[in-house]
């Protein structure tokens, strides 16, 4: 799931500007399972735009905020969303550009999307994927060191590493000492001897980027 976290306040009251009328939009999945964008933050939020002087519209949480035609459905449903003058989304960076997606109005961002996350327990997140787009996990037990390790090697440990511990972080075991011993324990540590390459998508940031569908049958 995505991990979100919500904006500044003054900052999101800044960026609606001069719109009065304001339909906040949040998220039934990942961000009310981050707790920053269900009924709850959204009622929280047409409360504050009440009491900075604007005009609170309404709201819905669609069940995937990333999901455009739905979005398109539910704001031509809606005689508040209709009449508002900007949205206000409590979702990640997918489901703000789905909403700008379906309407011709202002969109403006409540969350910040902070990184792809792994449910520990209800409320509790961990940060195991950068969603990098060349997945190496089949050759590093299930354990991601582009993301779990601070300096991102892809082979490892590194000449800073004792005693089992990172050096970025020394409170904190190292990455590849935890994907040597799950190795171990499976009786693959053997497959640590084989040098991964460059990742090719590293420069991803870099480059531009063209927007993809991509289509899926669906399973017989």
């Amino acid at each position: 799931m995505i991990v979100t976290d919500i904006k500044p306040v003054q900052e999101v009251l800044d960026a609606l500007g001069g719109y009065r009328k304001v339909f906040v939009v949040g998220c039934g999945s990942c961000a009310t399972a981050s707790r920053t964008g269900g009924e709850e933050e959204c009622t929280a939020w047409l409360q504050e735009l009440e009491r900075s002087g604007k005009e609170p519209a309404g709201f819905f949480v669609p069940e995937e905020t990333c999901h455009v035609f739905l979005l398109k459905s539910m704001i031509r449903q809606s005689e508040a969303a209709a009449s508002a003058d900007a949205f206000l989304v409590l979702a990640c960076g997918a489901g703000i550009q789905a909403v700008s997606a379906a309407t011709d109005k202002p969109v403006v961002a409540g969350l910040n999307s902070m990184f792809l996350g792994t449910t520990y327990r209800a409320g509790e997140f961990l940060k195991y994927c950068s969603l990098c787009g060349s997945c190496v996990l089949s050759s590093t037990a299930g354990i991601c060191p582009v993301t779990r390790c601070p300096k991102g090697l892809l082979n490892g440990p590194c000449g800073g590493m004792v005693n089992g511990m990172c050096e970025v972080d020394n409170t904190v075991a190292c990455v590849w000492v935890d994907i040597y011993e799950r190795l171990k324990s499976r009786d693959q540590q053997k497959s640590m001897t084989r040098i991964n390459k460059p990742k090719s998508a590293g420069n991803a940031r870099h480059r531009k980027v063209e927007p993809q569908r991509i289509a899926r049958k669906a399973h017989p």
